[in-house]
């Protein structure tokens, strides 16, 4: 069975940076592993990202907004994560179904009751073995968030980088209570102390569940 580890935090947390490390670090390990995404990950879960994320969609309205996360989620598990689950190795996500509690349960305020009913359905079931939750101030990964999207020009996928910081806020509370009802699942780090730190962190853990013996010199 494969190790599904899945990456939150707030915007500008440094999710994809931390992922790719791992994935570079696992694979020269050879340790088989793949990368995948929420929303995303699958060809009709990407057109659904584009509608999500579009700056342009300010009238999208919570509920819908939540259906769509999780049409594109119950995607996603049929065509990558079910199948992969069944093999060896390890599944890396940005974003999985804690997402949707912190993003639409706690940030849009729709009842934590219905959007955890929803990832039931949409997910069948399926939870991560390891969640690693990037936690910054939302002020402080939002800053980074904007500094990104003007550098990569992903000005494009900006709906939530424009959303009023109150929004953001309410979004880390969310997670950090996910975390401390699930402290073996989930687990905090801060990023704050620095990208190489912040990796150190997660490959001691990570190497722990998979059983790796740790060595000078690891790769970064």
């Amino acid at each position: 069975m494969a190790l599904f580890i899945t990456f939150e935090g707030v915007e500008g947390s440094g999710k994809t940076t931390q992922i790719r490390r791992l994935a570079r670090y696992l694979r020269r390990k050879k340790i088989p592993c793949i990368m995948t995404r929420e929303p995303g990950g699958t060809p009709i879960g990407e057109k659904i990202r584009k509608i999500l994320l579009d700056p342009g969609h300010r009238s999208l309205v919570p509920l819908s907004e939540l259906f769509l996360y999780e049409a594109a989620r119950a995607q996603h598990i049929r065509e990558v994560i079910r199948p992969n689950v069944k093999k060896k190795g390890v599944i890396l996500c940005d974003r999985f179904s804690d997402a949707s509690v912190a993003y639409q349960g706690n940030g849009r305020r729709i009842s934590l009751k219905r959007v955890e009913q929803m990832n039931l359905v949409a997910t069948e079931g399926i939870r991560p073995d390891v969640t690693f939750l990037l936690d910054c101030p939302s002020n402080t990964g939002l800053k980074r968030a904007l500094k990104r999207n003007q550098v990569l020009n992903q000005e494009k996928e900006s709906r939530f980088e424009r959303e009023k910081i109150q929004f953001h806020n309410r979004v880390r509370k969310g997670y950090l209570a996910i975390a401390r009802k699930e402290p073996r699942r989930v687990k905090v780090i801060d990023t704050r102390m620095g990208e190489d730190q912040v990796f150190e962190r997660i490959r001691k853990i990570v190497d722990e569940r998979i059983g790796v013996k740790e060595s000078r010199g690891q790769v970064k």
